[in-house]
């Protein structure tokens, strides 16, 4: 699978342009951030997106509800956080691949690698 357009949802701008500026240097050609769940659901009814990059949380809320809505749609997704495992989310979603914040490029380029597998083995 060769990604070409990824979805960011990340609350925090600085930490959503950074991902974005890595995953441009990782060979991404498109890349849309959602900054709330009501922009990033928007997002994935007007588009096709090779995977998404998932914040945990998002202020009041979490995205572990629209995690659910991109598995319904099968679109690969990853969660991006400052947990350093999922052991502490719902059973469901614990199986999800998992970005630590702080990354770097290497990091992000296996966190790509590891999505864009998912992606193919499950047909997305």
């Amino acid at each position: 699978m060769t990604v070409q357009r990824v979805l960011i949802l990340e609350d925090n701008l600085i930490i959503a342009m950074e991902a974005e500026e890595i995953l441009r240097l990782v060979g991404i050609g498109q890349v849309e951030i959602a900054s709330n769940l009501e922009q990033a659901v928007n997002a994935v009814h007007a588009g096709d997106y090779d995977f998404a990059m998932l914040d945990v949380n998002l202020g009041e809320s979490t995205s572990f509800g629209f995690a659910r809505l991109l598995m319904e749609r099968g679109i690969a997704f990853g969660f991006v956080s400052g947990y350093s495992d999922t052991l502490d989310f719902p059973p469901d979603l614990r199986h999800v691949p998992l970005l630590n914040k702080p990354f770097d490029e290497q990091a992000m380029r296996l966190f790509v690698q590891t999505l864009a597998e998912a992606g193919k083995s499950s047909g997305m």
